[in-house]
């Protein structure tokens, strides 16, 4: 069975890079001639032949035509499956007629043919040299862009003087997204000392490998991702060498948040890398309670967009499930549709059935404090446990008086009828659409982890059972109160839990 075996199938007995040379080995015990062709016999028929300039005459030696051989090791391939050697071949056929133009190599494969060439020649590198930092150079690149113009011609530049430009650039820039950051970068707020954090992300290959070199300034900002180290090499080094990398991913964080409209996608990808630091940098006790919000939105304004709060509410929950806030909303819809059954038999509130939607959330919200209370009463002044969360401003009220006023640093929802505006203490931070007044409470929630706030103690208890029955954080035993045990064994009576 191993002569039928193709170059896919000894991917798939071994794949990864690592094993780029055991598939080698494999495959010219397989087919000797791809490396030592046949000589051709001489043509003995007296009909004209047509005879193809250029690369129709390297077919000859196939196997010697795709090694790139260095004064230095080691012996670079350029890489091929069955689907680049077709596209080769019909370039070639259509050669013999003149008509090599009209061959033309797909992005897709044309991603694939730099992706793999990278990196077969990094692990070639590597596995050479014994060094596993170590990258291709400059000179390399070049003379491995020229084999790959001269083994897939129609890759070539047509209205340029260096037909391997093109493809230079696509495997430059390559090799970049790959390369880890070695240039120290300037200060960043004071975080502690981060932990050492091992990520394995790859950067979008399709995307990265099609772009030209005149990118948009928008690009500027772009970050080098670094490589998986392993973690037996964990040490003081190490740990420096990280929050340097993630100082750098914050200063890149902080010069596109500058810009008009950021790339919210790039905003995000940051946001994952610099995680760490962050979080020792927020959950620090060096700040006051009062001061938190306006310290960490000034070092972090990407966090007065609603749906950057909420991915760092994913991250710190539940960092791998990318459904993890739509989960929430269902949980929380649900949630509701019981806790209204709830409050009506606890006549807590009317039954919802002649409200418009915004009627019906803003009663159960107000209700929400009495259906799961805490013996701690709420400010003066304040009235109603629920003004702690939620503000329905009257029309003689003016937002900003009504803020300056507030005891209490926590996240509150201002609602004047038209649109709503989340505040931190008497800091508005964000503004969504009244139809969203429904996903209120998880904007709210969603500000408590991420600016790492304290719950106030006369919404304690309402609080923490949202926060283990929707968002299924856990409390530790010894960290529960006799309110919250009560509240939460009541309602699991009532649902039959």
């Amino acid at each position: 069975m191993l002569l039928t075996l193709t170059r896919d199938d000894l991917k798939d007995l071994f794949s990864g890079p690592e094993h780029f040379l055991r598939r080698k080995h494999v495959w010219s015990i397989i087919h000797p001639e791809e490396d030592h062709p046949l000589p051709q016999k001489p043509e003995t028929t007296s009909s004209p032949r047509v005879v193809a300039t250029g690369p129709s005459t390297a077919d000859a030696n196939v196997g010697q035509l795709k090694i790139l051989q260095l004064p230095s090791p080691p012996e670079y391939v350029v890489y091929t499956d069955s689907e680049l050697e077709q596209c080769r071949k019909s370039y070639l056929e259509l050669a013999c007629s003149g008509r090599e133009q009209a061959c033309v190599m797909s992005k897709e494969l044309r991603c694939r043919l730099v992706r793999n060439t990278i990196t077969s020649m990094v692990s070639l590198l590597r596995a050479s040299q014994g060094q596993m930092e170590r990258y291709p150079s400059k000179t390399e690149i070049t003379a491995m862009a020229k084999k790959v113009v001269e083994y897939y011609p129609m890759l070539q530049d047509n209205d340029a003087s260096v037909k391997h430009e093109s493809i230079n650039a696509k495997l430059q820039k390559r090799l970049q997204n790959m390369k880890t950051p070695v240039k120290r970068q300037g200060p960043t707020p004071e975080r502690g000392r981060p932990k050492r954090r091992l990520t394995d992300l790859s950067p979008r290959d399709e995307e990265a490998d099609d772009e030209d070199g005149d990118r948009s300034s928008s690009s500027s900002a772009s970050t080098l991702l670094s490589p998986v180290r392993n973690s037996d090499d964990a040490s003081t080094s190490s740990d420096k060498d990280s929050w340097q990398i993630q100082a750098r991913h914050y200063k890149t964080l902080q010069e596109m948040c500058k810009k008009a409209k950021p790339n919210q996608e790039d905003v995000s990808q940051l946001l994952d890398l610099e995680f760490e630091a962050r979080r020792a940098f927020i959950d620090s006790d060096t700040m006051k309670e009062e001061n938190r919000a306006h310290l960490i939105l000034e070092a972090y304004p990407c966090f007065k967009e609603l749906h950057h709060a909420l991915g760092e509410l994913r991250r710190i929950l539940d960092p791998h499930n990318n459904k993890f806030i739509s989960q929430i909303k269902l949980r929380w819809e649900e949630f509701c549709s019981r806790v209204e059954f709830y409050g009506v038999s606890k006549k807590a509130m009317n039954p919802p059935m002649t409200m418009d939607k915004t009627e019906a959330h803003l009663a159960l919200m107000k209700a929400l404090p009495t259906l799961f209370p805490t013996p701690a009463h709420p400010p003066k002044k304040m009235g109603n446990a629920s003004e702690a969360f939620l503000h329905v401003l009257k029309p003689t009220e003016d937002r900003d008086a009504v803020l300056q006023k507030r005891s209490l640093s926590c996240p509150v929802v201002m609602f004047d009828g038209c649109k709503c505006v989340i505040a931190v203490g008497n800091l508005p931070v964000t503004i969504f659409d009244k139809e969203k007044l429904g996903e209120a409470m998880i904007y709210v929630m969603a500000y408590f982890y991420a600016l790492h706030l304290t719950y106030p103690k006369c919404v304690a208890t309402l609080l923490s059972v949202i926060q283990t029955e929707v968002l299924h954080d856990a409390i530790h035993e010894s960290d529960t109160t006799s309110s919250y045990r009560k509240a939460l064994a009541e309602w699991h009576a009532f649902i039959g839990k």
